[in-house]
């Protein structure tokens, strides 16, 4: 049901004033999908002396990604295009900002199926953005396995222009999410803060020969020979499996927020700033059992997040940049940035 909604919600603005231009809204922008590869970390040796001298090598392997997507994103004057086609490697940090470059509508849909390290991932960032003189509306989903970030966001903003570099806005955020601060593992905390983890277990299914000092999965297969097997390696996976299950049960979360933002943009040839924040001061309870407010005391919280480009050439030959990104929901962050300087010789 949530996707379902998300798609409708996502193609809505394409249809602003019950007529799709299918000329006008795809003009301008690339559809494009790439596989890109490479070697993952290197083999490594594992030796044990138990029954003799005896060596496992652990493979990793190649890493890969497969990127499908279409965007229509005009350009800020400090990007550059160097590639001839889009590979789905590329990263820019303007993307998030909350008003691009344009009035108009702009949008991103792309996901990425990565390999990195042996893990597996499905990232995705879909967005589509309606910036007039006076308001302008996002909507967005987003999915980061590195991040283990995933939620959808709808926002409805009035736009204050200061000048022709800055502009404040005002509005109202929806966001639907997994009911993030829920810890599955409350309920089987004792009293002096530890886990009564081998009881859960025998509840998942395990079972625990003590004489024999075995210990049996649900399926009935031995996992374990002694005590700090059974703690090292069987029971955090089965905290992973317990805990993940649980929160694959519970029902996403709807979040109305306050949200206030600016953005700033200056560009010349020899310097440029790029700048925006997003702040939810306050949040409306429902008081729905699994909403965040019962997992941070019935209280009031912040989430916020930001960009901020800047480059300057400091001389013909020197220059220096800073990018990056900064987000914190729910008490979650993830962040992204780059800095340097770039010395033409002479």
């Amino acid at each position: 049901m949530i996707r379902q909604l998300i798609l409708i919600l996502l193609c809505l603005p394409l249809f602003s004033f019950g007529q799709l231009d299918l000329k006008k809204t795809f003009k301008f922008s690339t559809f494009y999908g790439a596989i890109n590869g490479g070697t993952s970390i290197s083999d490594v040796d594992i030796y044990s002396v138990t029954n003799g001298l005896e060596t496992q090598t652990i493979e990793t392997p190649y890493d890969y990604s497969v990127s499908l997507g279409i965007r229509k994103i005009a350009r800020f004057g400090y990007e550059n295009r160097a590639n001839t086609f889009y590979d789905g490697t590329e990263t820019s940090f303007s993307d998030a900002a909350t008003i691009g470059k344009v009035k108009g509508l702009e949008f991103l849909f792309e996901a990425d199926y990565r390999r990195v390290q042996g893990v597996e991932y499905l990232d995705q960032q879909h967005f589509i953005r309606y910036v007039e003189n006076k308001w302008l509306t996002k909507i967005e989903y987003l999915r980061d396995g590195f991040a283990d970030i995933e939620y959808f966001e709808m926002s409805e903003r009035y736009k204050y222009e200061v000048n022709n570099k800055l502009s404040l806005n005002i509005g109202l955020a929806h966001r639907i999410a997994e009911p993030y601060g829920f810890d599955p593992l409350e309920e089987w905390k004792l009293s002096n803060g530890n886990l009564h983890y081998t009881y859960l277990a025998l509840q998942e299914g395990y079972n625990v020969d003590v004489f024999n000092s075995e210990y049996y999965d649900p399926a009935g297969n031995v996992v374990a020979t002694s005590s700090e097997v059974w703690e090292a390696v069987v029971i955090p996976e089965v905290l992973q499996d317990y805990t993940t299950r649980k929160r694959n049960k519970l029902p996403s979360q709807w979040n109305h927020s306050l949200v206030v933002g600016f953005d700033y943009y200056y560009y010349t040839k020899t310097f440029w700033t790029h700048a925006w924040a997003n702040v939810m001061p306050w949040h409306y309870n429902d008081g729905g059992e699994y909403s965040y407010f019962n997992f941070n005391d019935g209280k009031q919280w912040y989430d916020y997040s930001g960009g901020l480009i800047f480059g300057t050439k400091i001389t013909k030959h020197l220059g220096t940049f800073v990018e990056g990104t900064y987000n914190k929901y729910w008490n979650r962050t993830w962040y992204d940035f780059k800095l340097g300087i770039n010395y033409i010789i002479f």
